[in-house]
């Protein structure tokens, strides 16, 4: 039974979201991200954009901070091929684009479907410019986290951290 430092890293990336005055929450659900997705719909003071593509997420970063507001995009490592053009924008604008991505298509995968894209994501945002950070272990979430929310907000560019399948567990074909 894994102890409460090893299942509370979602409440302390709400945390961290509210630390860093984030109020926009673009996503497409994610199970692996479900508990931080209820924290912030629960939130008053948070804006949560369920999207129909990934790359509307990037969008909705760029207009959230012409308006003066911070935000955050929340996906799985398959949408992060559905943002290429998108982060390009965010490079030549010099706009803070930070992204939170569960993993897929690693360790104890079971869909052969997800292991492509899961496999070429760090690949694919650092050609785009992404200042990536990677957390595999519970302790690695909240400084991971930090460190993208920083890099983002603090350089204008495009920063994610890469949330490890390991760390997430691994799915089968009944969750």
């Amino acid at each position: 039974m894994p102890d409460a430092a090893d299942t509370d890293w979602p409440d302390q990336i709400y945390d961290l979201l509210k630390a860093h005055g984030i109020r926009q929450v673009a996503l497409v659900p994610d199970a692996g991200h479900a508990r931080l997705i209820r924290r912030c719909l629960a939130d008053n003071t948070m804006k949560v954009v369920s999207l129909t593509t990934e790359e509307e997420g990037v969008a909705m970063l760029f207009g959230a901070w012409l308006g003066g507001e911070k935000g955050v995009l929340l996906m799985q490592s398959s949408g992060v091929g559905n943002c290429i053009n998108m982060l390009s924008v965010a490079v030549a604008h010099r706009t803070p684009c930070p992204m939170l991505v569960t993993m897929r298509g690693e360790y104890g995968e079971f869909n052969p479907f997800q292991v492509p894209m899961g496999q070429a994501t760090p690949t694919v945002l650092e050609a785009m410019g992404t200042l990536l950070n990677r957390a595999d272990r519970p302790e690695d979430v909240a400084p991971g986290v930090d460190a993208t929310l920083r890099l983002a907000f603090n350089t204008f560019r495009p920063a994610a951290t890469l949330l490890g399948q390991r760390l997430l567990g691994a799915k089968t074909f009944g969750r």
